[in-house]
């Protein structure tokens, strides 16, 4: 046996664990009427998610209320037991899985809490589904855009813990830029609201304890400023780390929910979280550019996102491929993809003025003639094309697929 390796539990070791196990299953059931699941079925689907990672729990529950997950959260505590909340369980990165008590917010914790039409914003349990929440959303005009490909299960406590952004993040930018406030339990179990403050808060003297640890952070923040203004990447969709640029001064409020945005769980047990919302799309129009090779169609996107289009999204050669394997999409993909493209970027522009879309839609066409892709430099130059019967989208030289309207 390696030095680093673990030295394998006795049996007496496995008893003792199975008699704690036993007694934690026991008190759970006793004090929660949700789901707790401490059998080797369950506890082996909670062990994976859509990562390649797998970890057995101890156990899952699955609370009815927020006030069961409080709960659980307290048991676990007293027991020593590490938790985990999980959604969807759609994160890559192995974020859901872990050896202790997983707690599902998905089944139950799922409700849209409130809805205000006039600041246009809204409050959620953390287990509400992205595609469930924008459907009530769409009766009244307003859709939350941090549009994952994952809509149909991720939810937006999940999204919140990961910090997502989604395809359209260019024109609304990730979730942390859409989140105005968070509720959420510390590992003691004091339930706070992470909201806006003031830089005055740092000094002031309150002795409760949101205010005691919002000083605290907020001092930490000042005090690092220039670290952080140095060190941290300047980049759109920086989603790894904690947030600690949301700690420093600024010529605004701070946004404490920003920290626990992107932190996965680790710094607080989120209760429910305040979205900023948007106005549906009602025009849009897509532009497909082709690419000879994956590289020449990475490069090329910091040149398509000077048009200030709402979204670029890059889809390559195998994804085209597999496409064109399933009957649903491959009509779609036979009336937008020309030949046999490595790659393609797709190039949405969604403007209220759907002239304006047209006219960013020719932009587009003489930006990648500029950029010498056409369908007279072949074989590793390719363009954008268009299937729409209109004059103006039928340029000789790369364009975009139909224009879309959406209601």
């Amino acid at each position: 046996m390696r030095e680093s390796e673990p030295m394998p539990a006795t049996g007496a070791e496995k008893s003792q664990d199975s008699a704690e196990n036993s007694a934690l299953a026991t008190r759970l059931r006793r004090e929660i009427t949700g789901d707790v699941l401490f059998d080797q079925f369950s506890r082996g689907r909670y062990a994976t998610d859509a990562s390649f990672y797998q970890i057995m729990p101890v156990g899952v529950v699955v609370p009815r209320t927020m006030d069961e997950a409080l709960r659980a959260l307290a048991i676990a505590r007293d027991a020593g037991r590490v938790v985990t909340p999980r959604g969807g369980g759609t994160s890559q990165c192995g974020q859901t899985v872990n050896d202790g008590i997983v707690v599902d917010f998905s089944k139950h914790l799922n409700r849209l809490l409130s809805l205000d039409l006039d600041n246009r914003n809204c409050v959620v349990e953390p287990g509400i589904v992205l595609d469930d929440l924008n459907r009530k959303l769409k009766q009244h005009g307003l859709w939350f855009p941090v549009d994952v490909s994952t809509a149909s299960r991720a939810t937006i406590g999940g999204m919140a813990g990961n910090n997502s952004c989604g395809g359209r993040s260019l024109r609304y930018g990730t979730m942390r830029d859409n989140t105005r406030s968070m509720d959420a339990a510390l590992a003691d179990g004091a339930v706070l609201h992470f909201g806006e403050v003031s830089r005055n808060l740092a000094r002031a003297n309150t002795p409760d304890d949101a205010s005691g640890l919002f000083q605290d952070m907020l001092a930490l923040g000042e005090r690092e400023a220039t670290e952080i203004a140095e060190r941290f990447p300047k980049v759109q969709r920086r989603v790894g780390g904690y947030n600690l640029d949301a700690l420093v001064p600024r010529n605004a409020p701070n946004n404490m929910a920003h920290l626990l945005v992107g932190s996965e769980g680790t710094l607080a047990f989120t209760t429910r979280v305040e979205l900023k919302l948007w106005p549906v799309i009602r025009n849009k129009v897509l532009g497909v550019c082709h690419f000879g090779s994956f590289y020449e169609a990475m490069d090329a996107a910091q040149h398509l996102v000077k048009l200030r289009p709402i979204a670029v999204e890059l889809v390559d050669r195998t994804m085209i491929a597999l496409g064109r394997e399933i009957a649903m999409f491959e009509p779609i993909i036979g009336a937008a993809i020309r030949g046999d493209p490595d790659a393609v970027l797709i190039v949405e522009f969604a403007e209220q003025d759907q002239a304006e879309n047209f006219e960013r839609l020719k932009q587009l066409t003489e930006l990648m003639a500029d950029l010498g892709f056409g369908w007279n430099n072949p074989p590793r130059k390719w363009a954008a094309w268009s299937t729409s019967s209109s004059p103006r989208c039928r340029p000789a030289s790369p364009i975009s697929a139909p224009p879309a309207s959406t209601s």
